[in-house]
């Protein structure tokens, strides 16, 4: 009898730990997922700023996207990764509540040097670190491509450069440590809540372009003498279209990376997902309400505009408006929130423009504008959620103030250092493009091939 049972123990212990070792796989291999997903989005961005560019500029457009990613990936390495674990409580560098911030956790886990090397490398102790890195890289990868679109065709390109490092691994980075980060000071202090990261990506990316087109200025030819503007079009909106649709799918890995599976040693939970802030959710909700943003916002935007381009915009803006309470809406409620995001989104881009700013492809309304939006509708209708559970229990609750409080944060953070570094770059000749290289073309000044080696035709308003 004793023998049986020691058999029978030894069993469930390996039992145990086979199902301990799927699940980590499992976990490493859902992060490790959600990257290449994320790179669609890229490809999205590429395709959807090259077809919005001008016949001359179409390849300057392409380097710029390129670049924007591929300098995001060492710099988030280097530095970013650091700052989401080292600034949550602010700039003191302390710890917060969960214990799991400061300069002294991120120096253990987040530097890719010194003692933190043990996570940042080839570690088998430590499945999680590079597919959990990756994630967030790809997150600060899509900052830059947002603010990329509205400077097409008139930035430098090492001044763009400048602005998108920056902007990917330092600025929308303290947002998210202090908005998306357990012991982040607007959570804890604010209830803040930002599932799918609509205010602390979309809204401080969004800004930071709009700080950077205030001293980068418009367009030659898009407004006139007396103010009125002229509509600069792409010279190719099928390309712009599809580009957007890729942006769509890339989003669903986008989204699956905000969530924090069961099971390790990492996670809320062992038995349920949840979101960054460790309340409970599913990908179930997921499903549901990214498919109702997307309807809701093309359907708005087609309502208002008939416009192709900004139908595939609303469906972008539909889902950013919903972004910030994918964990919490109901279907229903999310096609509503998504639907008022589509009609807004071409007026609003109206007014900016009236304002003399030249936005290229919308990027500060359907990101900044929109996540703004999605912010305060959270505030609105989930009023009284949970913002944050962890096993301490509920720690702090939604509110309509502290998600205004957190709308004007991440606003902040991305207009101020956006204005402040273009206007210095500018100050120093690195910002704009002269006039000329802008009359003749970027892609014949600047990039040593040609998009169009054989001659393809183009309308007037594309050639210009």
């Amino acid at each position: 009898m004793e023998e049986q049972l020691a058999e029978l123990t030894a069993r469930i212990a390996e039992l145990e730990a086979s199902a301990a070792v799927t699940n980590t796989m499992f976990a490493e291999t859902y992060y490790y997922l959600t990257i290449p997903l994320m790179i669609i989005i890229h490809a999205g961005f590429l395709a959807y700023e090259m077809g919005a560019t001008r016949m001359k500029n179409v390849l300057s457009s392409g380097v710029m996207n390129i670049l924007a990613f591929a300098f995001m990936v060492p710099t988030f390495y280097w530095f970013g990764w650091w700052v989401y674990w080292a600034f949550p409580t602010g700039l003191t560098l302390s710890p917060g509540p969960y214990e799991i911030s400061g300069a002294g956790y991120a120096n253990a886990i987040a530097l890719g040097w010194g003692e933190s090397a043990q996570y940042m490398g080839p570690n088998i102790a430590d499945r999680a670190s590079g597919v959990f890195w990756g994630a967030f890289t790809l997150f600060a990868c899509t900052t830059a491509s947002i603010m990329s679109g509205s400077l097409i065709e008139r930035i430098q390109t090492v001044g763009f450069t400048i602005c998108a490092i920056v902007l990917g691994s330092f600025a929308w980075v303290v947002a998210a440590a202090w908005g998306w980060h357990a012991d982040g000071w607007l959570v804890t202090k604010f209830g803040v809540h930002d599932f799918g990261a609509a205010g602390l990506v979309h809204a401080v990316a969004g800004f930071f372009a709009l700080g950077v087109l205030v001293n980068l200025g418009p367009r030659i030819g898009k407004f006139n003498s007396d103010g009125t503007a002229n509509d600069l079009r792409g010279h190719n909106l099928p390309f712009t279209v599809t580009g957007l649709m890729l942006i769509m799918v890339g989003f669903w890995g986008f989204l699956m990376a905000c969530v924090i599976v069961p099971g390790e040693a990492w996670s809320w939970y062992a038995d349920k997902a949840t979101t960054i802030y460790g309340t409970p959710m599913t990908l179930s909700a997921l499903s549901f309400n990214i498919l109702m943003g997307m309807g809701g916002g093309i359907i708005g935007a087609w309502a208002y505009t008939r416009d192709p381009f900004w139908m595939m915009s609303g469906a972008l803006a539909g889902l950013i408006s919903v972004a910030s309470g994918l964990d919490i809406y109901f279907p229903a409620l999310a096609f509503l929130i998504a639907l008022g995001a589509g009609i807004l989104l071409q007026p609003a881009a109206q007014v900016l423009e009236r304002w003399g700013i030249d936005d290229a492809v919308g990027a500060v309304t359907v990101h900044g504008t929109m996540g703004i939006y999605a912010m305060v509708v959270l505030g609105i209708f989930a009023t009284g959620f949970p913002a944050l559970q962890g096993a301490a229990g509920e720690v702090a609750e939604i509110s309509l103030i502290g998600q205004i409080v957190g709308s004007i944060v991440f606003f902040l953070l991305g207009f101020v250092p956006g204005y402040i570094v273009s206007y210095i770059l500018k100050m120093a000749g690195m910002l704009r493009v002269p006039d000329a290289a802008q009359i003749a073309g970027l892609d014949p000044v600047k990039v040593p091939a040609q998009a169009y080696p054989e001659g393809i035709p183009a309308s007037p308003t594309a050639s210009t």
